[in-house]
């Protein structure tokens, strides 16, 4: 598809089972792929807390905040699937977390074709339903070739 989401970084089931670690989960597949430092994850933390990443749809996109650019090595996203919701707020259950750490515009082509994905409800369902990472990178490989 392309490096900036490779298969290494799509986990289902995640583990985390609070947003904070959830955040630090997908920042830490984000460091393990040598995308980031670990003080961007510490950004991406400071981020949630000034405003919430969470989308709708059972998604929420977490980052670091501007001032934490300079710790962003090369683009990448990261892609969990939780089996139970956490709860990303009041009445935000999230099964799907989307970790970006972006250089410049890299990383927009495959974030909007996530975000297509999660605007059609029949899709977001399947992102829910499948059964592993590998049906999940695939899944959202057909997408990004449609």
């Amino acid at each position: 598809m392309t490096d900036v989401l490779t298969r290494d970084l799509v986990v289902v089931p995640g583990t985390a089972r609070t947003k904070d670690e959830a955040i630090r989960e997908a920042g830490e597949l984000l460091v393990s792929a040598g995308a980031v430092t670990p003080a961007y994850v510490e950004a991406m933390a400071e981020r949630e807390r000034s405003m919430s990443t969470y989308m709708g749809s059972f998604l929420a996109i977490p980052h670091g905040t501007d001032e934490s650019k300079g710790q962003i090595v090369r683009s990448a996203l990261c892609l969990i699937r939780y089996d139970e919701p956490i709860e990303w707020g009041p009445d935000k259950p999230v099964r799907v977390v989307v970790g970006i750490a972006g250089v410049g515009d890299e990383h927009l082509t495959i974030l909007s074709k996530i975000a297509l994905v999660f605007a059609d409800p029949e899709q977001a369902a399947r992102v829910l339903e499948v059964k592993d990472a590998d049906e999940l990178y695939q899944l959202i490989s057909s997408v990004n070739e449609a």
